[in-house]
């Protein structure tokens, strides 16, 4: 049995908790030796050499490393750390050394992997293969995937593909991964993004949520990657609900509300927008549908709420869970199509009769079509019967509620029209 080997190296962290200080005991990360430096002891240990009564790994099986490939934005090597528990857990008691458990996975859902993704994005995780984030995740391509699939421990690239099921291109779903490890030389090109839908209709491109320098990021990337591409595997994690390994579809269950408006960027967006050109909304759209939201996305979305006779805001052009559920399930009525159907979709507002048409004691045909534009918009509740050409307290009041649906308050929102009132309410 050969004695282990000793150098002179710094300790990968400061940390003084029980599982760093077995980690980096049983897993030492690459030396980094310099003048000065305090002794530590690196085990570099031949195959099943034990010290201290502790399975040692072999030296060159433990220093997993990958160097993100090459991309048009500069940026550098982003190596990665090896396996271990989630930062400040307690050591394993079979050893020092962290043992996945790829039998015993977490049930998750496709939404609750892209929110897990999110969150990081959200908070630009800076890219360090040393560090942990405060989920107890390494901050780096291997930690990033391992947090959003809700793995018990943070994985590497050579250990990823064991909690999941190799798939094809074509069932990709958000929430699946594109994984290259190069085995024979893991710091050349090894890499992991999750993918999180389709950017074009050719699928050439896709939005890649991934962990990289300067931190957590998502963007339009070519499928699978910009250098290596041929080597990338698509996998599904073993433990996702809703959506099969031979699934091509995606769920249909609504994904939030916080996906969708002014500055989002992802799949569902894309998504949205395709199902609403086959509904008949493709002229709101002069390119696309994209993963970035714009206007044309909030337009088609309005006209389909409006289809369907919703008004005020269920129908603002942001998708909630019926509108959703609609587009997903083909239920509910097409958009129509431009120029067809009167005012309320694409005319002119016809002209305001003025106010005292609408007035306590009032009656005219005016007023009767004032009540029947607001039962076509959806403030029709107050109506007991009619609406009628005599004014009257249930013709203020809805009046009042659609006021109110446009945001007014106070005097802007007193139940009796005026010229901006009528103008939305038949326009």
């Amino acid at each position: 049995m050969r004695a282990p080997v000793f150098e002179d190296v710094d300790p990968a962290e400061d940390c003084d908790c029980a599982g760093c200080a077995e980690w980096r005991r049983a897993v030492p990360h690459p030396p980094r030796t310099k003048v000065g430096a305090r002794h530590a002891l690196a085990l570099a240990a031949a195959a099943g050499t034990v010290v201290g009564g502790l399975q040692v790994t072999p030296a060159g099986a433990t220093e997993h490393h990958e160097v993100r490939p090459a991309t048009p934005a500069p940026g550098g090597d982003t190596p990665q750390g090896g396996t271990g528990p989630l930062h400040g857990a307690p050591a394993p008691a079979a050893g020092p050394l962290y043992i996945a458990q790829p039998t015993s996975l977490r049930k998750t859902s496709r939404a609750a992997i892209m929110d897990r993704a999110q969150t990081w994005v959200s908070a630009k995780v800076p890219y360090n293969m040393d560090k942990y984030w405060k989920d107890g995740y390494r901050q780096d391509c291997s930690g990033f995937v391992s947090m959003a699939w809700g793995l018990p421990g943070n994985e590497w690239t050579g250990s990823l593909a064991q909690y999941g099921t190799r798939i094809t291109k074509a069932q990709l779903q958000p929430g699946d991964i594109l994984l290259f490890h190069n085995p024979s030389d893991p710091q050349k090109g090894s890499h992991v993004t999750i993918f999180g839908g389709w950017a074009n209709s050719s699928r050439t491109q896709y939005i890649a949520y991934e962990q990289t320098r300067p931190g957590t990021r998502v963007q339009t990337t070519p499928y699978a990657y910009w250098s290596h591409s041929s080597s990338y595997v698509a996998y599904r994690y073993k433990g996702v609900t809703g959506g099969s390994a031979g699934s091509s579809g995606t769920s249909s269950a609504f994904p939030g509300a916080k996906y969708f408006g002014p500055g989002k960027n992802n799949a569902y967006v894309t998504r949205l927008g395709k199902m609403l050109v086959e509904r008949g909304g493709k002229r709101y759209y002069k390119v696309g549908p994209g993963p970035r939201w714009s206007d044309a996305d909030r337009r088609a979305t309005s006209a389909f709420q409006r289809a369907q006779g919703w008004s005020g805001k269920d129908a603002d052009g942001i998708p909630g869970p019926t509108t959703w559920s609609y587009l997903t399930k083909g239920q509910g009525r097409d958009i129509p199509a431009g120029g067809s159907g009167g005012a309320e979709r694409t005319g002119t507002a016809p002209a305001f009769p003025g106010k005292a048409k609408f007035r306590p004691g009032a009656e005219n045909a005016d007023v009767t079509r004032l009540g029947r534009q607001l039962v076509k918009k959806g403030f029709g509740k107050f109506y007991t019967k009619g609406p009628g050409p005599r004014w009257s307290e249930a013709d203020r009041r809805n009046v009042e509620a659609f006021q109110r649906a446009q945001g007014w308050r106070g005097k802007a929102a007193d139940g009796y029209p005026g010229p901006e009132t009528w103008r939305r309410l038949f326009s």
